[in-house]
């Protein structure tokens, strides 16, 4: 065994040699963004006007982009258009049309079985694109589940267009909308990095017809990010896509393999003759008022009733194009998604999501690190950040609780460019009993290099102020990292951290390195990660300390004829995870996932099963999951599990997971199913069950559950009542959420809260500790 650090820096400098890329343990085909992935690949052949043409054996190439880009023509008009999702404006009749988009999936490469039309038009304020999505069923053929902002396109027909406004081919603004005219947006860089949670400032409208459905798309130049050019007729990349979802059809108007995205720009055409306005100083702000009513009642929480009144609000300048100002005043998250209990069976610390709208925005251009199969799977169960936005704003106090803390104000600049990215972040953090004022900064740096690859760097400093009775302290993080597009086939990726602590503690490292494989037919994947025992980012998250992490792993992607019709992809496949404990070298954890049959459906649906050898070495001191008494000792078991999902875009779909087997001293039955209901696209329930039934693990025998009903109400995208409840009994805590949105004029809101939540006191059990909070928010955006 390699004394210190000396082995740790061996580990990562052996390059991985094994076929590798980017997957989900759990879910062999998850992608890496829900809007435009399909489940496979592209074929390459003949070229016409710029459109690859499939052979019969072309099937499964990674093909690489035509030198011959398909190219639309943008029309100047004087008038401003009405919004309508009609297209009865004789503008729209001068308008250049573009139409043959190209399958991607499932028959890539071939014609799209329903033709689209697109026609863009422009004037001095706005970008229009007007898309007519031809369907001989009409509104029989529509699958629109929800209403929900950002929705899941695996569930949706939708109809998107991907903006590259600098023409570097690496970043894309995307945007897409369902037949109801439900939105969705998200910026992209790489077809890798993703603000999937941003939103931009746009309009859609859409109508629907016996013969397909309409959508008309509005977007202001001020949204869009564009170079500055002495021409004043740009030329942009530009992509427009269009799922069917009753077919579970996916095309594009410029093909790419349906192994990426549509937000890989590389493959995407060109829009000519467009005059925008010169880049120029834009700010948009976002007032906001508040009024609270909060109760508590309860022995541990106390008793009492109070009111409150509060104002702040947000600010963003587009200095330039390529510089963006983000300002915040005694910022306020009351309408954020609440965050859904969970009882963790793991040795891994659980990831609850950034909800709050201020971080998520350039959330991809700080949020580097390692994500852990939550997200792609290629770090196995590890997740590795150096800056995680969720430590602004919860305080953990002297009785080891957490408590959310109001923020004061904060600031982010943000520089985009061909050549680099860079950015800062600082946040002042309120002071209250128990949590003394804190301050927080982040800083990025990314260099592009060349075509595909990049190298950046990271820094964060958290400066806990100094109080009557404690000294003041600071903690600090510095990565390194590096991106690299070796081929269409394959990328490598590193980080390596350091943190430490002021008086010298906190001292230790972290890192990892990644090769990734992706064609058509194989996926596959190794990982090394690595965190020492004195590793600590106060700013960041480790889902779990002191290990060095090995994590490759494969599958299939099989589409012959010998499958039954009903069946698009057979994807078998092997994962390995390996947790040895940094200290000492001993093996602590060893999952051998074995996934022979992976079956995804022609409907979107999927079967899986797994077999999964296990063994779990538990030291005196290491987590036990759910506080089970489980003794220090080495144990092995097998466990199995299936899964089973119909098709998520039907009036009634269902989702199962389902667990047998050893669990360290006795066994674990688990089951998680979900049933959704959506009956109209106005109206959507999903009700969840999640059963643990122990038996003597720890000495502990008996049943954990966890259930909860969601429901969508909506009279159409922009107004809605969503409520969630939710019942556990690891803690006897019941939740409820409801709320009221109404966006009267684009990203300009009026929200209505209510949160209710009971739990048994630790003391006695029948006192129950109840907290009620009723909250009004309004929020207007002016945009300059």
């Amino acid at each position: 065994m390699l004394p210190g650090i000396g082995r740790y820096a061996l580990l990562f400098l052996l390059f991985p040699f094994f076929v590798v890329a980017q997957t989900n343990p759990v879910a062999p085909n998850t992608a890496q963004s829900d809007v435009v992935q399909p489940d496979s690949t592209h074929g390459s052949g003949i070229e016409q006007d710029g459109i690859e043409e499939t052979t019969a054996t072309g099937q499964s190439v990674i093909f690489t982009p035509s030198a011959k880009r398909r190219t639309i023509q943008a029309v100047e008009i004087k008038d401003k258009l009405k919004i309508d999702g009609r297209l009865d404006e004789a503008d729209w009749q001068q308008s250049k049309l573009v139409r043959r988009f190209v399958q991607v999936d499932p028959q890539q490469g071939r014609p799209a079985t329903f033709g689209t039309d697109v026609r863009v038009l422009f004037n001095r304020q706005y970008l229009y694109i007007s898309a007519v999505n031809h369907d001989t069923l009409g509104r029989k053929g529509l699958r629109v589940p929800n209403f929900k902002r950002d929705f899941n396109s695996r569930s949706h027909d939708l109809f998107g267009v991907s903006i590259d406004g600098f023409n570097d081919r690496r970043n894309a603004m995307t945007f897409v909308a369902n037949p109801h005219g439900t939105q969705r947006d998200l910026l992209s860089f790489d077809d890798l990095l993703y603000d999937e949670d941003w939103d931009g400032f746009w309009k859609v409208r859409t109508s629907r017809t016996n013969s397909g459905w309409v959508a008309e798309m509005q977007i202001p130049w001020q949204t869009l990010r564009y170079a500055r050019s002495a021409d004043s007729i740009q030329t942009w990349g530009i992509n427009f896509f269009r799922n069917r979802r009753y077919s579970n059809e996916l095309s594009a108007w410029s093909p790419f393999p349906r192994a990426f995205t549509s937000s890989r720009m590389e493959y995407a055409g060109l829009i000519t003759g467009l005059k925008p306005p010169p880049p120029s100083p834009n700010i948009r702000i976002q007032p906001y008022v508040l009024i609270s009513d909060d109760r508590a009642n309860g022995t541990e929480i106390g008793y009492g009733q109070s009111a409150k009144l509060k104002l702040g609000g947000d600010l963003k300048w587009a200095i330039n194009p390529n510089t963006v100002l983000d300002l915040t005043l005694n910022t306020d998250f009351a309408q954020a998604d609440v965050d859904r209990q969970v009882n963790n069976l793991t040795r891994f610390s659980v990831l609850f999501p950034e909800r709050r709208a201020f971080f998520l925005e350039n959330a991809s251009l700080f949020g580097a690190g390692l994500p852990g199969n939550k997200n792609t799977g290629e770090g196995g169960s590890m997740i590795i950040q150096p800056f995680f936005s969720r430590t602004i704003g919860l305080a953990t106090l002297p009785d080891g609780t957490s408590a959310p803390v109001p923020i004061d104000a904060g600031a982010r600049l943000v520089y985009r460019s061909l050549k680099r990215n860079y950015g800062g972040m600082v946040i002042r953090q309120r002071g209250i009993p128990g949590s003394p004022a804190t301050d927080f900064f982040v800083g990025r740096y990314v260099e592009n290099v060349g075509r595909q690859n990049r190298i950046g760097a990271l820094f964060t400093l958290k400066n806990v102020h100094s109080t009557d009775s404690t000294g003041g302290r600071q903690n600090g993080t510095f990565a390194l990292d590096g991106f690299f597009r070796l081929s269409q086939k394959w990328t490598y990726n590193a980080m390596l951290i350091g943190s430490a602590s002021s008086g010298g503690t906190d001292q230790g490292i972290s890192a990892y390195s990644q090769l990734i494989y992706r064609t058509n037919q194989v996926v596959g994947w190794w990982t090394q990660s690595l965190v020492t025992k004195g590793f600590n980012p106060e700013m960041g998250f480790v889902s779990r300390g002191d290990v060095i992490a090995t994590t490759p792993g494969l599958y299939l992607v099989n589409r012959g004829k010998w499958l039954p019709k009903w069946v698009r992809n057979f994807e078998p496949g092997a994962f390995l995870e390996l947790y040895h404990k940094a200290s000492t070298g001993y093996l602590q954890e060893a999952q051998y996932n074995f996934n022979p049959i992976w079956l995804t459906f022609q409907n979107g649906g999927n079967l899986g099963l797994f077999v999964n050898p296990t063994y779990q070495r538990l030291d005196d001191g290491d987590y036990r999951p759910l506080d089970l008494a489980i003794a220090s000792n080495k144990y092995h078991y097998v466990r199995y599990s299936a899964m089973f999902g119909t098709d998520p875009s039907k009036k009634v779909s269902f989702q199962f997971n389902g667990e047998t087997g050893g669990y360290y001293d006795g066994s674990l039955n688990y089951v998680r199913a979900s049933l959704i209901l959506a009956p109209i696209p106005h109206a959507a329930f999903t009700f969840n069950a999640e059963v643990n039934a122990f038996q003597k693990v720890g000495g502990y025998s008996g049943t954990i559950s966890l259930y909860s009903v969601e429901s969508r109400m909506a009279v159409n995208p922009r107004l809605q009542l969503i409520s969630f409840i939710q019942r556990n009994t690891y803690n006897d805590k019941n939740a409820l959420n409801i709320r009221l949105a109404w966006e009267f004029q684009p990203l300009s809101f009026l929200y209505i809260v209510y949160n209710y939540g009971t739990y048994a006191g630790s003391v006695v059990q029948t006192d129950r500790q109840q907290e009620q909070h009723i909250i009004g928010k309004l929020s207007y955006l002016k945009q300059f």
